[in-house]
């Protein structure tokens, strides 16, 4: 049985190589800004974060999802240029090229299952029983890795194709070579403004896919709700503890606006991508261990008042303690928090992801 032969110009190495030097851009865009988000949910002894600029984390999540984004059109082009390659015969020429092929399946099968878990991700639709930052990050890993060994095996290819004009079939079926890469890049491009308005705010009106349109209650969206979280209003008795080595101090909440009130414009930064901007008021955090006779700089173990969340408990580093626009914040866009909102009181730090921003605080405790 004789072979399919596949003459579009779509197939050739140089556009191969294009498309795959622009995916290896957006993967490792990804890669790295999706590692500085795990890094500050579970750092490690080495790791620090800043507090300021405040809205740097909303950048760089944006632009781990913004990029992961672009990569799916970019992946599937760059499957279908290579696709004749499936029917090469023999299958293993060398030892180089059953690398090459090996990381090719590695590549292929990492990079979906990262794409596709990242998309169900910001939907917020987890159809699997695993967790699934720990299982993403692992997997992310396993990508970049085998991009790094797909490249260093395919360099020479890489070099010839991008260095050497090829000239394109006259009679080549199908698009040419120039608008095969158009439309790949179109396809990017559209793919990003239609969702990239979930972060970008000039974007939010041209972005008919992002993925939070609603603006919940006041102005700024919800991911876990009160009646989600299992949490109840709080009686007239609720009091705040502080602890800090020296000693325990409760807090009531007219105690606490009582106390010298800070305003600041922050913004929610979520993992899933999404953020949006609020004015926040509240008693700043190094105000407050004043009052509770601490010190600005202390590391400081949030706990709510949900009992079962993955992120019930939240660590404040130093740093965010020690900012004054780091707050134990009452108000939201100039109203009492809501109950979905925090109500009576959360935590909002600058540079810092939504998860750890703690709603329903009930303890400060000094690590």
């Amino acid at each position: 049985m004789s072979l399919p032969r596949f003459t579009s110009a779509a197939h050739s190495e140089r556009v191969t190589s294009r498309i795959g030097l622009a995916l290896a851009v957006t993967f490792t865009t990804c890669f790295l800004t999706g590692l500085i988000s795990h890094l500050i949910q579970h750092p490690p002894g080495w790791f620090w974060w800043p507090s300021r600029p405040a809205g740097l984390y909303r950048v760089t999540q944006g632009l781990h999802v913004i990029s992961g984004i672009a990569s799916i059109p970019l992946l599937l082009a760059k499957l279908w240029s290579v696709f004749p390659k499936l029917f090469e015969r023999p299958l293993i020429k060398s030892v180089p090229h059953a690398v090459e092929r090996g990381s090719v399946l590695v590549l292929s099968a990492s990079a979906f299952f990262e794409l596709t878990t990242g998309l169900l991700n910001i939907a917020q639709n987890y159809p699997w029983n695993f967790y699934f930052p720990q299982i993403h990050y692992a997997i992310a890993w396993v990508a970049i890795g085998s991009i790094l060994v797909h490249v260093a095996v395919k360099i020479p290819i890489l070099r010839r194709a991008l260095t050497k004009g090829e000239p394109e079939p006259a009679t080549a079926p199908g698009l040419s070579r120039r608008g095969f890469l158009r439309t790949t890049w179109l396809a990017a491009g559209v793919s990003v403004v239609a969702t990239a308005g979930a972060t970008v705010p000039l974007l939010r009106g041209i972005s008919p896919l992002k993925w939070r349109s609603d603006e919940g209650s006041q102005g700024v969206p919800v991911n876990r709700t009160a009646a989600g979280a299992g949490i109840t209003p709080v009686t007239a008795d609720w009091r705040l503890e502080v602890v800090t080595p020296s000693g325990t101090r409760g807090f009531s909440l007219d105690e606490l606006r009582a106390l010298p009130q800070t305003t600041a414009e922050l913004p929610i930064a979520c993992v899933e991508g999404w953020s949006r901007s609020a004015v926040w008021t509240g008693v700043s955090f190094p105000d407050l261990l004043r009052a509770a006779g601490g010190k600005p700089g202390m590391q400081m173990i949030v706990t709510s008042m949900e009992k079962s969340g993955i992120y019930a408990t939240s660590v404040l580093p130093g740093e965010h303690t020690a900012d004054g626009i780091t707050l134990l914040a009452l108000k939201l866009n100039g109203e009492v928090l809501d109950l979905d909102h925090g109500y009576p009181c959360r935590v909002i730090a600058p540079n810092r992801p939504g998860v750890l921003q703690t709603k329903w605080v009930a303890k400060l405790e000094a690590a």
